[in-house]
């Protein structure tokens, strides 16, 4: 076998460091995936559709499209639509969770292979202007990095045709965590934690795509839509990796 470049270092590793699944600590084979082994692959629920048009939560057994799902009902978007890799269960709730609360960036490259395996995704992103959900600087700080932005580069880099990451927002309030508040405490939480960078105003002809890393009540996206209409922007959609 020929391996050019770096590679060789990576095949040499991976015999003796063989790469384990993230979820299930079952060994990988590295000529297929990096981070997950072949059955909890499986178990990833991709969301290629139909799905509700305003936060991408797939409509199971469903043939009807153009309608927003119960978690969208009471949620008045100011954003045009949105779209989802997976479903936040098993192995995808993981590598949320390792690579945003445990610091596990290699991860990033099988983010990259799930949304390239899923039907629609980067086409939905391509040509478009990513903007990551911003951190508080305090947050930043205490992290090393903001997981929205990293994802943002992931996508971008899966989907090419012209897509690019910029960073318009910013986080003036630090708003404590939001895991276990329903919609209008984090709508409450929300107001005004976003704004545009100072003096900023933004091409109403460029379309942004909102990044994070889960859709839960859409507050958060929303909150980050709001901002941006008021820098200027007229077309505004999001994306997240996983809806949970």
């Amino acid at each position: 076998m020929t391996v050019g470049g770096g590679g060789w270092l990576r095949a040499l590793r991976d015999v003796w460091f063989p790469p384990v699944c993230a979820h299930c600590r079952a060994l990988v084979d590295p000529r297929r995936r990096r981070h997950l082994c072949e059955p909890c692959a499986r178990r990833l629920q991709h969301v290629d559709g139909p799905h509700c048009t305003t936060c991408g939560y797939p409509f199971f057994g469903d043939t009807d499209t153009d309608r927003v799902c119960e978690h969208c009902f009471t949620l008045e978007p100011e954003f045009r639509e949105g779209r989802t890799a997976v479903l936040l269960r098993g192995p995808a709730r993981t590598l949320v969770i390792d690579l945003k609360y445990h610091g596990a960036l290699h991860l990033l490259a099988e983010v990259g292979l799930i949304v390239r395996e899923t039907e629609g995704f980067l086409d939905y992103l391509r040509g478009a202007t990513l903007v990551p959900v911003p951190l508080h600087a305090r947050k930043l700080r205490e992290r090393g990095y903001n997981q929205s932005r990293l994802l943002a580069e992931t996508f971008a880099r899966a989907a090419g045709g012209g897509t690019r990451v910029a960073e318009p927002l910013r986080r003036g309030v630090d708003t404590p965590t939001q895991t276990r508040l329903d919609r209008k405490t984090r709508q409450e939480n929300l107001r005004g934690a976003f704004a545009a960078r100072d003096g900023l105003r933004l091409d109403p002809a460029e379309r942004f795509v909102i990044v994070d890393d889960v859709f839960t009540t859409g507050a958060t996206l929303n909150a980050c839509a709001v901002a941006l209409r008021r820098a200027g922007a007229r077309t505004i959609d999001v994306a997240t990796f996983g809806h949970g």
